[in-house]
């Protein structure tokens, strides 16, 4: 492990410290680790538009807004390929969260992601993505003459 020794500002040492302590950190360290690890994933995710990752999209929504429980569900089914699962929870008579984790392209996810957001009735909405790299493996079952071979796809997370 490297150490390193950086100035700051005391203003912003105090509010980085507040910070710390309201999530719970223990040292600096892990929190500049942490903060250094999630700038250099979204610079990656910037850089990289046409790999591939996994993604949650958490959104709330009015569900008493005319037709839009079936426009979200509808752009769901129309991006099939990408959607893993859905979370529905009811907040109170007229909100909902959703949550839906998604694997793929990221700019199909993005594309997917700014589509249910724009929809009038969702209010908050977030979409967090962990970059990839898509695997492909194949594997054969039997002799070579009577087998038949399968193909399986499977996500690596890049760190």
């Amino acid at each position: 492990m490297t150490r390193v020794t950086v100035s700051i500002e005391d203003d912003l040492m105090e509010a980085f410290d507040a910070f710390l302590d309201h999530r719970g950190y223990t040292n600096r360290s892990e929190g500049f680790r942490d903060l250094i690890r999630e700038k250099l994933q979204n610079t990656k995710l910037e850089d990289n538009a046409d790999g591939v990752g996994i993604a949650v999209l958490n959104y709330v929504y009015d569900h008493e807004e005319r037709m839009l429980a079936s426009r979200l569900m509808s752009t769901q089914h129309e991006h099939h390929n990408l959607t893993v699962s859905t979370v529905h929870f009811h907040i109170d008579h007229d909100t909902c969260l959703e949550s839906v984790t998604l694997l793929g392209r990221l700019s199909e996810i993005r594309a997917f992601a700014d589509k249910v957001l724009a929809q009038p009735g969702v209010r908050h909405g977030q979409l967090y993505t962990v970059p990839g790299e898509l695997h492909v493996e194949s594997h054969h079952h039997g002799d070579d003459h009577h087998g038949h071979a399968h193909k399986h796809e499977h996500l690596k997370i890049t760190t």
